[in-house]
């Protein structure tokens, strides 16, 4: 199987889910399954604008950031249906934590899309298999519908998987770019809007396979810094490494590591599961942030691998938490069989200045004492903003208490759908 993945390049599988809100939605509430269906914000109000739509919903012409009243007009059984993002957020990391079964390479980029870079997870099989299972898993499990494209960079990948949707696997290798992507106009190329498109039209560039034999100085003057980049990419060149440290509000932080042999004594795993915790408490403290929820990614050495995840009391970022965290996770989750590969991982992070500290029946008196403190502080960064003075302590030093937040979710979509205890690899 290896011998179907590249010597020297890398196999990017960009997942990008197929009319993600709305899909959740229907997935929540099968009844609207094959209905014209949109997601709109102010849904009561004629100036709601569509978020987004059902397939259904667009063939009647329905499209996103439509205002309301003119798709009620053009499909007058139009259902709509306001945001739930906390239905959202939970979907997405039921999509996530499939994805991380296959490669720790993970990048969401967005709620509902994500890069991975699966160059090492030959073992699951070849590149379009590995989609094959992407996709039928998250659908089996989930019940949402998505599109994969398949290329050696991160920006065919994205341009792959636009090409066939719903439920698409598109493979985009370099040799194809003169064909598929050159005759397309610049604006349907990923990272070129309208405006930059009308731009690239004063100097002769209407399609992609122009913006590729484009003048680099004139695109440079034209575009800066960005031209050049643009004619990289339209030429399929793009070097961008898949970074699971990219943060947005719904990502992650983690770290695995795969064992040099495999192992079934508990005091080693547990030495492992501690150096892994110092890696990922290093890493969430150098983006300010703390972990809401940590979970654990186990791989049985005949390729089995289970990942489990618990919601913490109080978010966390010292390693000494999250290693206690992780043990307990561990020892719940594990048969006792050899292992092969373990990973930690921070999810629903948070920022440490939103992050407040829960008071309890052993804590109050003495935080009591400091609350004309904190209210000082709070008028101070607001007045002058978040960053003008830090307390002692929270300066790239660990905090000596316990940090919590006050968003939790009061239901998780997911849980509507049977999750496997154990899937087999």
């Amino acid at each position: 199987m290896k011998e179907m993945y590249p010597k020297n390049g890398r196999v990017i599988l960009h997942v990008d889910m197929n009319s993600f809100y709305a899909s959740v939605e229907m997935a929540y509430d099968p009844s609207l399954k094959g209905k014209p269906l949109a997601i709109a914000g102010n849904a009561e109000e004629r100036r709601g604008i569509i978020v987004t739509c059902s397939y259904e919903a667009r063939k009647f012409g329905v499209k996103t950031t439509m205002p309301l009243w003119e798709a009620k007009k053009l499909c007058p059984q139009l259902i709509v249906k306001t945001p739930n993002f906390e239905r959202y957020r939970a979907a997405s990391r039921g999509m996530f934590d499939i994805l991380r079964h296959y490669t720790t390479l993970v990048e969401p980029v967005s709620i509902d899309e994500g890069y991975m870079d699966i160059t090492e997870s030959f073992q699951f099989g070849s590149p379009i298999e590995i989609a094959e299972s992407i996709q039928k898993r998250i659908l089996e499990q989930l019940d949402l519908p998505c599109s994969i494209g398949i290329a050696p960079n991160k920006f065919l990948a994205k341009m792959a998987s636009d090409m066939k949707k719903p439920m698409g696997i598109t493979v985009l290798r370099k040799r194809d770019i003169p064909v598929v992507l050159w005759p397309l106009n610049t604006n349907e190329m990923h990272g070129v809007g309208n405006k930059t498109a009308e731009k690239l039209t004063t100097i002769g560039i209407h399609t992609i396979g122009d913006l590729a034999k484009g003048n680099e100085i004139q695109l440079k003057t034209l575009l800066g810094i960005n031209g050049v980049r643009l004619k990289e990419r339209a030429n399929g060149m793009d070097q961008r490494p898949v970074d699971p440290e990219s943060i947005e509000e719904f990502k992650s932080i983690g770290n695995s590591t795969t064992l040099p042999r495999d192992i079934s004594n508990q005091q080693e795993l547990f030495h492992v599961l501690e150096s892994l915790a110092e890696t990922v408490s290093v890493r969430i403290k150098r983006k300010n942030v703390l972990a809401a929820t940590l979970g654990i990614t186990i791989r049985y050495k005949d390729r089995r691998t289970i990942t489990r995840s618990r919601k913490l009391p109080n978010p966390v970022n010292h390693k000494d938490d999250i290693a206690a965290f992780a043990k307990q996770l561990f020892l719940k989750s594990w048969n006792g069989d050899a292992i092969r590969l373990l990973g930690i991982t921070g999810f629903d992070l948070v920022e440490q200045d939103q992050a407040f500290k829960q008071l309890d029946i052993f804590s109050y008196e003495h935080d009591a004492k400091k609350e004309p403190l904190l209210k000082t502080l709070s008028g101070l960064r607001e007045k002058y903003g978040k960053n003008i003075i830090e307390i002692a302590g929270t300066h790239n030093v660990d905090p000596g208490h316990k940090i919590g937040t006050g968003t939790s979710f009061n239901k998780d979509f997911l849980r509507s759908f049977p999750q496997k205890k154990e899937e087999e690899e």
